[in-house]
């Protein structure tokens, strides 16, 4: 089964095996991405300065735009259709080194060039697609400002057309209204595609998207327009994120990205969408690609770390035992077992996710046929598998930090770097806790026609209506799951805590106990009186539990699904091993839930850690080719512990 496209030849047979196998769908893409990828200048000195790192990264983006895949994904023309598979693929390639590099790319390629050809007309594509795959334009994503993140709807800065010379004039008319943390605005970007309120004959017709110059060819601030360099961050400091201000700046109509919605030659405001809110979400939906690639960003990262921590824990020996006089192996401490090996168990399983995510992907947007409810479920999933991905890319790569003691604290061996350039992976593109709440808004009715155009008070009266005492459908759900759930409601005591049909039962409960209580609690809260808000407001702890309920259900259901493809004997019984790992690591964390809801009794309860240690010993063999199937070549991860 090994792909002979690869840098990494020393591979193990079975290391091999489960690479293909977690690559999925994928497997051929992106061993041909690994052998493509310059990778002798794939990771930065830790020791530059905040100047020599930008310079360094925009070096590197212009090496992999002249030699690699940066742009994959990216169309030449307005005739041609950008590969959402290449776009997110190459993400993932160039998340295997600097993440600054992946994310100024990620600007430049996902959300600038994305904008322009998602946003735009032919003639927008025609004129700068080709110019931005080059880098002779570099842009920036002008969307969040100091007083508006996750509320896009209630951005602050104009777009004002004036038909006495049919331009539009971009305005910030408070400073709460200054575009903020802007990738490429504090010094390389010379355009922006800038969101604000369009204000056509002094009508507001909702956020839109203006393609806008803001710097000239010696790099100088445009008249009307004022940019800051936002100085260091906590990580990505190679990233030149800053402000941008507009001050009656004048911009010609055809520069406005009217794909959707747009001026006409006689002033008129016209839109094939005409629901204002259908139209937004419209508009933000084509955007999706976003997360999907920072989903898959922070799962190469968590997976560099825990690659490093676990093959430093192969090689570091601690303390003398009877029959081991030159010391124990960190990874034959069963408390370092229980560390590491359930992050290796949980990476497969958003690893398998992912290329569920991936393949939804293409279908919606790679030009196949597909539906609304589609086209609802990327972007229910996409936004929940980027907060729960990126949430343990943050805390796999502390535990794998500590995990390698000192050694873990020293630039050289990368995780301290991998640690800060990931954090704020956890809040761009989506606040976390903001798209869990996105998810379950989602699991309880059409998020667009339901609840776009409601206050809080009316989400819990529209929840009351679209829900009820009904049981949810699932979402996302396979065949093989809904078999096992069936089988094992029969007899749920009588079955091992690693047989699957049990796992796959405890799963659903999960998820569909906490949605209906939360239906039946959000009805109550309609029919109270008194202050709606609040009585919305106390139910947040149960809307996250939800969210997450369904984000595990589905990550198992993807591992199971993973599992069930693996047509390579050894593999497989490896992978299903690491699938009781992951299921009963999810569900050992909420084992109060279990007990209290009599889901669990509490001898099954007690007895997951005893089982959890078990699949550790039984993995611990197998640990070198867990990780080689995680897809890091060995000689990529650039830690020097790891060259003794």
């Amino acid at each position: 089964m090994t792909l002979l496209l690869t840098p990494d030849q020393s591979l193990t047979t079975l290391g091999a095996a489960l690479r293909t196998t977690l690559d999925g769908s994928f497997a051929r893409a992106r061993a041909q991405g690994r052998a493509a990828l310059p990778a002798d200048n794939l990771l930065r000195d830790p020791t530059q300065t905040m100047p020599e790192a930008r310079q360094w990264v925009l070096d590197r983006l212009r090496e992999l735009v002249e030699h690699g895949p940066a742009a994959d994904g990216v169309p030449h023309s307005a005739g041609e259709l950008g590969s959402p598979q290449g776009q997110v693929v190459a993400f993932e390639l160039l998340s295997h080194g600097d993440l600054s590099v992946t994310i100024k790319s990620g600007v430049q390629f996902g959300l600038f060039a994305g904008a322009v050809g998602n946003l735009g007309t032919e003639w927008h594509r025609d004129t700068y697609l080709e110019r931005i795959r080059s880098l002779d334009i570099l842009g920036c994503f002008a969307m969040t400002e100091l007083g508006h993140g996750s509320d896009v709807q209630s951005l602050e800065t104009t777009i004002t057309f004036d038909p006495e010379t049919d331009e539009f004039v971009v305005h910030t008319p408070v400073p709460a209204a200054t575009k903020a943390y802007i990738g490429n605005a504090g010094l390389h970007g010379s355009m922006a595609v800038v969101f604000g309120q369009l204000v056509v004959s002094h009508q507001r017709h909702g956020v839109h998207a203006i393609l806008v110059p803001i710097r000239d060819e010696a790099g100088r601030d445009l008249p009307g327009v004022t940019t800051a360099d936002q100085g260091h961050k906590g990580g990505l400091v190679g990233v030149d994120n800053g402000t941008i201000s507009f001050d009656q700046l004048r911009v010609p109509r055809r520069m406005l990205l009217d794909r959707y919605g747009g001026v006409d030659a006689d002033g008129r405001y016209t839109s094939s969408i005409e629901s204002p809110n259908r139209r937004f979400f419209t508009m933000v939906g084509t955007l999706v690609r976003g997360r999907v690639c920072i989903s898959a960003g922070a799962g190469i990262a968590a997976r560099r770390g825990i690659s490093i921590a676990t093959r430093y824990a192969l090689k570091r020996r601690q303390f003398p035992a009877p029959g081991r006089s030159n010391g124990v192996l960190l990874l034959d401490y069963l408390t370092h077992q229980r560390r590491l090996l359930p992050l290796v168990a949980r990476s497969y399983a958003l690893g398998f996710a992912q290329n569920n995510l991936n393949e939804l992907m293409v279908k919606v947007q790679g030009g196949a046929a597909h539906t609304d409810a589609d086209q609802r479920e990327l972007e229910t999933w996409a936004a929940g598998l980027k907060s729960i991905t990126t949430s343990f890319a943050n805390s796999a790569l502390q535990t794998c930090r500590e995990a390698c003691g000192g050694a873990g604290f020293m630039s050289e061996n990368q995780l301290t770097a991998l640690r800060s350039d990931v954090d704020i992976f956890a809040t761009f593109e989506g606040d976390n806790t903001v798209l869990l709440q996105l998810v379950t808004k989602s699991l309880l009715g059409d998020y667009r026609q339901v609840w776009g155009e409601l206050d809080r008070a009316g989400v819990v009266q529209a929840t009351a209506r679209a829900v009820g005492d009904s049981v949810m459908e699932w979402s996302g759900a396979s065949v093989l799951l809904e078999r096992l759930t069936s089988a094992a409601r029969r007899q749920p005591d009588q079955l091992a805590m690693v047989d699957r049909s049990w796992q796959a039962l405890m799963f659903t409960e999960r998820e569909r106990h906490s949605v209906e209580s939360l239906a039946r609690r959000m009805r109550a809260a309609a029919k109270s009186d008194g202050d709606h808000f609040e009585a919305s407001n106390r139910l947040g702890d149960h809307v996250l539990f939800v969210a997450r309920a369904y984000l595990e259900r589905r990550v198992f259901d993807a591992f199971l699904t993973g599992v069930d493809g693996c047509a390579d004997r050894e593999a497989r019984q490896v992978l299903e091993r690491l699938l009781s790992l992951y299921a009963l690591s999810s569900l050992d964390a909420d084992r109060a839930w279990f007990v209290e809801h009599n889901r669990m009794s509490t001898a099954r309860s007690k007895a997951i850690g005893e089982q959890l240690s078990s699949l550790c010993r039984e993995l611990r063999p197998h640990a070198l080719p867990l990780v080689e199937g995680l897809g890091i070549p060995e000689a990529w991860l650039g830690a020097r512990l790891l060259e003794s």
